[in-house]
């Protein structure tokens, strides 16, 4: 799979509410169907046909504990190239907010306010 596919990927499984609500509580430790079921109050199966479009998107694996198939977050992987994506955007939105810092301050040294008479 090449990179752009691995991000549209990633892109499509982030697209859902209940994927990105999924992944949050997979990033506070692994956790099963049931488990992540309950909070939404569906099936399992429509949560399973969720964990498994994160998975396709290698957001997230299936382990083997005994009887118990825990689902644990992939750290690194998609996320990091998806940072990875992001990042040029993130450098230019940070330029603007230093730029629009550096104005602010100027203006407030330039023009400050009067103190109010009692």
């Amino acid at each position: 799979m090449n990179e752009a596919t691995r991000l549209d990927a990633v892109f499509s499984a982030l697209a859902d509410p209940t994927r990105r609500a999924i992944l949050a509580r997979l990033a506070e430790g692994e956790a099963t169907v049931s488990e992540l079921a309950a909070p939404f109050g569906v099936r399992q199966p429509t949560i399973s046909k969720h964990l498994r479009v994160l998975e396709d998107a290698g957001l997230i694996r299936t382990g083997r504990d005994a009887q118990r198939r825990p689902r644990t977050l992939v750290v690194g992987g998609p996320l990091e190239d998806l940072d990875a994506w992001l990042a040029p955007f993130r450098e230019q939105w940070e330029r603007r907010f230093d730029r629009l810092e550096a104005l602010l301050e100027k203006k407030t040294k330039t023009n400050p306010r009067r103190k109010k008479q009692p």
